[in-house]
């Protein structure tokens, strides 16, 4: 997934280390150099997903959740700083610092709880209902994964 997201390709090494590349964080509109300052973020954390519904899955589900390979939305490489500032907050709570990805980030976010039959809670239906009222209305394709 590193590999694939490199905006400059990094290099590999012994055990599929990888050095040097640069890689864009939409979160916070930055460019990262070399691998150090990258997380793999679940666009649904998974403390999120275990809360709205994860929970009742199989160890199997679990799983195919945190490495869903089936869909481009989730995971994502970002910057190591914006994903632990969000933490396992859901869109009520953090949005991007990049204003510019928001409606990216919100609708990537439904699409990922309505791919895997996540709940959505009230108070954060309503964060993302506002911050859809300043987004194109832009069609959105899921593929349901359960």
């Amino acid at each position: 997934m590193l590999k694939a997201e490199a905006v400059v390709a990094p290099e590999q090494g012994a055990k599929c280390t990888l050095s040097a590349g640069e890689w864009y964080s939409p979160y916070d509109d930055r460019y990262i150099q070399g691998p150090g300052g990258l997380d793999i973020d679940h666009r649904v954390p998974l403390a999120e997903a275990w809360d709205s519904g994860a929970s009742t899955w199989t160890a199997a589900e679990r799983e195919a959740y945190a490495n869903d390979p089936g869909d481009p939305r989730a995971p994502i490489a970002v910057s190591a700083a914006s994903n632990r500032s969000r933490a396992d907050q859901d869109a009520s709570t953090w949005l991007p610092s990049a204003a510019g990805y928001r409606c990216q980030y919100v609708t990537d976010w439904i699409a990922d709880k309505t791919r895997w039959g996540l709940s959505i809670d009230p108070g954060e239906h309503r964060s993302l209902a506002e911050e859809l009222s300043h987004c194109p209305d832009v069609p959105v394709t899921v593929t349901t994964a359960r």
